[in-house]
């Protein structure tokens, strides 16, 4: 099924509705949901006379911006592949992915294009924005003809080993990780959504973006989280609901007391990821803003694995359980169910996980066990169900014979005097081992 089936009853059946804001140089500006539906036909058109078609890999190396929504629905209509690149990233990274992706294009600013390999084909945003309004505003000829196994993204992983790879997500990926969290968390056209994190992770894109379009409610995008400006778009844009890294929460709870308040009375729901959220960050967001985070856990091969409940006991330290359609088995190093209580590698199985890795048969078959997706966490299964990540397998210290997960002796570090966040990693032991 093509993503249109999912962003359709929002780009024609809401077309009139304000969809997003954002700001520019001459202020904010707004869109209507029927704005995006003309603005992505005029760039799909575009694109297929600069060559692009169904199929062809475009990259996408930019910071926030309405473009990015552009490109991703005018590719979703193309049938083409985005490749979204780290705006932080510099020339090693860019030129491995490039070389990898092998795209049709970058699309970038000029400011970025330097840090493009040699001889790579890059398109200007604003160029090809320019060249897009000239266009015939409705949809292409062949729209909608994406099937659930078509890829609409080939994401690269930071990877724990060797260089990064790249997760081929498919249109029914992304879909059925958009219904399973609108459904799990009641997501609906009335919310005000605030957007900071990134669109080129699929944190922003595959929830964020995705929830709003798949639920038709409306959207402040800012170009990246903003320690100093968190507080006025907060008081400004009185959201309702925030994706959010731990990091981030732990800046929001420098804000005073009073304002934190204020913010929590027009919140309804504020959901973490990405990240192990401290359990101490967890209970003091819940003293300081009157809301419980609701933690989840993701990866980029596989969207939206758990979350904890939107009713009932959002537990600290732990991702809850199974979101809806997503299977999870806890099982030994030789591949049996673990006993709750026990910690061995989390498999997932379901439409959520991404069709393998590009020109990767090797590492696509290393991940696979008989139909379950192999993550590499390492996790426990409390007697209730709920799910506790312990850390990466790659990231295990053995010490002396010992099991040593990190996330436990960073999560104690993080609960002294003075430490707002700690990172642990094993060293070389001539005796222990590590």
């Amino acid at each position: 099924m093509s993503l249109l089936a999912l962003f359709d009853p929002s780009l024609l059946g809401r077309a009139a509705h304000p969809a997003v804001e954002f700001d520019t140089p001459d202020g904010t500006r707004e869109l209507t949901f029927g704005d995006l539906e003309r603005r992505s036909n005029q760039l799909a058109r575009a694109l297929l006379a600069r060559g692009l078609a169904r199929g062809d890999r475009l990259a996408v190396f930019l910071a926030n911006c309405i473009e990015i929504v552009d490109l991703w629905l005018a590719c979703a209509k193309l049938g083409a592949i985005v490749v979204p690149m780290n705006v932080l990233y510099r020339e090693r990274e860019v030129d491995h992915i490039v070389g990898d992706a092998e795209p049709r294009a970058v699309v970038t600013t000029a400011a970025q294009s330097g840090v493009l390999p040699a001889g790579a084909a890059w398109w200007d945003v604003g160029e090809l924005a320019r060249d897009a309004s000239t266009q015939d505003a409705s949809r292409p000829e062949g729209a909608g003809e994406s099937t659930a196994d078509t890829p609409i993204a080939l994401v690269y992983t930071s990877g724990t080993t060797g260089a990064a790879k790249g997760a081929i997500l498919t249109h029914g990926n992304f879909f059925a990780n958009a219904r399973a969290i609108c459904d799990a968390w009641r997501i609906t056209a009335a919310e005000r959504f605030l957007c900071v994190l990134p669109l080129f992770h699929v944190h922003g894109l595959g929830n964020g973006i995705h929830a709003w379009l798949a639920s038709g409610c409306h959207m402040k995008l800012v170009e990246r989280f903003d320690a100093f400006l968190i507080d006025t778009w907060f008081r400004d844009y009185r959201p309702t609901l925030f994706f959010g890294v731990p990091t981030i929460y732990v800046r929001l709870l420098e804000l005073p007391e009073s304002r934190a308040r204020e913010i929590g009375a027009h919140m309804r729901l504020f959901v973490s990821g990405s990240a192990p959220l401290p359990a101490h960050v967890h209970e003091a967001f819940r003293l300081r803003y009157g809301l419980v985070i609701l933690e989840r856990y993701g990866m980029t091969e596989t969207l939206m694995n758990a979350g904890n409940p939107l009713d009932g006991e959002r537990r600290a330290g732990t991702v809850g359980l199974p979101m809806p359609g997503v299977r999870i088995r806890i099982v030994t190093e030789q591949g049996d169910d673990c006993e709750p209580g026990t910690s061995g590698e989390l498999w997932v199985r379901g439409a959520n996980v991404c069709a393998g890795y590009w020109k990767r048969p090797d590492a696509t078959a290393a991940a696979s066990a008989g139909g379950w997706f192999r993550t590499g966490d390492i996790g426990v299964r409390s007697t209730d169900g709920y799910l506790t990540l312990e850390g990466r397998k790659s990231d295990l210290i053995i010490s002396g014979g010992f099991n040593i997960y990190p996330r436990e002796i960073e999560e104690l570090l993080a609960e002294l005097p003075g430490v707002r966040e700690a990172a642990v990693v094993g060293m070389p032991d001539a005796v222990r081992g590590e």
